[in-house]
C-alpha cells in the first residue's frame, strides 16, 4: 500500500446536531457539527464524513445550512450523505460546500442514480453508502452478508458484496462499508465483512463501524481498508485522531 491511509471522522445529524448510539438506536447528543468539525479539522483528520441519518425514513433533504456552515469552517474533503435522490440534489449539496456526496436509500432503488451522478460530476464525487450485516433466515444471500436501509430498519432484499461491486461498476468512486453487527459496539471492524468487499472491488474502501479503540484500526487496513471512519470514541474524547495515525503508523501503514 503506498496511498497514506485516511483517517475520517463521521458526523452523524439528527435534527441539527450529531449523535450516536448503538445499531442507530438509544441515540445521545454528541455537540454541535460545526464545532466539532473545527476540531477535527485541527486535530489533523484527513477528511470528514456528515450524515444525516434521519433524512432518508423522514423523507426531507439534508440541512443545507448546516452543511455551508461546517464547510466554511474546515479545510479538509467533506463528503455529505442522506436523502440524496437525483442528480439536482447533489449539485446543491456540492454548491452548499461539500466536496463528495454518500447515496445509500436512493441508489438501491433506482441504481442507474449512481451512473447519472458519476457521470455528471465525475466518480471521484460519488460514495456509495452500504449498509450491510449478516443475512439469517429468510434474507440469507449468496455472500452471507445483505444491505439494509433506513439505518438499518429494513432488509433491501439484496447481497451486499454484489451490491458493492455492481455500484462500482456504475461509477461509484469509493464504497463507505458500514457493518450495522458492529455500529456502537465498539468492539473492533468486521474484519470478515471488509475482506469479502475488499475481494470484489477495486476502488477505495472505507471501514464504518464497531471502532472502540486505537488498536482496532490496523487490523481494517490489514483486511483492505483504504480509509478508517469512526464516531462514537472520536466524539467522547475516547480516542483522538493523532492516536490513531499513531498507531497506523507504527504498525507499518503510511498515513498524512
Amino acid at each position: 500500500m503506498s496511498l497514506a491511509v485516511r483517517v475520517i471522522p463521521c458526523l452523524d445529524v439528527d435534527a441539527g446536531r450529531v449523535v450516536k448510539g448503538i445499531n442507530f438506536k438509544e441515540l445521545r447528543d454528541a455537540g454541535d457539527p460545526v464545532e466539532l468539525a473545527r476540531t477535527y479539522d485541527a486535530e489533523g483528520a484527513d477528511e470528514l464524513t456528515f450524515l444525516d441519518i434521519s433524512a432518508s425514513h423522514e423523507g426531507r433533504a439534508t440541512t443545507l445550512e448546516i452543511v455551508s456552515a461546517t464547510a466554511e469552517q474546515v479545510f479538509i474533503p467533506l463528503t455529505v450523505g442522506g436523502g440524496i435522490r437525483s442528480v439536482d440534489d447533489v449539485d446543491r449539496m456540492l454548491r452548499a460546500g461539500a466536496d463528495k456526496i454518500a447515496v445509500n436509500t436512493a441508489a438501491i432503488h433506482r441504481p442507474e442514480l449512481v451512473a447519472e451522478i458519476a457521470d455528471r460530476f465525475g466518480n471521484q464525487v460519488l460514495v456509495l453508502s452500504v449498509d450491510a450485516r449478516r443475512a439469517t433466515g429468510e434474507s440469507r444471500t449468496d455472500s452471507g452478508f445483505e444491505v439494509t436501509t433506513h439505518g438499518g430498519r429494513k432488509s433491501a432484499g439484496i447481497d451486499a458484496i454484489e451490491w458493492a461491486s455492481r455500484a462500482a461498476a456504475l461509477g461509484a468512486g469509493e464504497i463507505l462499508l458500514n457493518a450495522m453487527d458492529a455500529d456502537g459496539t465498539e468492539d473492533g471492524f468486521d474484519i470478515e465483512l471488509l475482506r469479502a468487499v475488499r475481494s470484489e472491488v477495486s476502488v477505495p474502501v472505507i471501514a464504518s463501524g464497531g471502532a472502540g479503540a486505537a488498536e482496532h484500526f490496523p487490523p481494517a487496513v490489514e483486511a483492505g481498508a483504504d480509509a478508517v471512519l469512526a464516531a462514537t470514541i472520536f466524539h467522547f474524547g475516547k480516542v483522538r485522531v493523532g492516536e490513531v495515525k499513531d498507531t497506523l503508523a507504527g504498525a507499518g501503514y503510511p498515513v498524512r
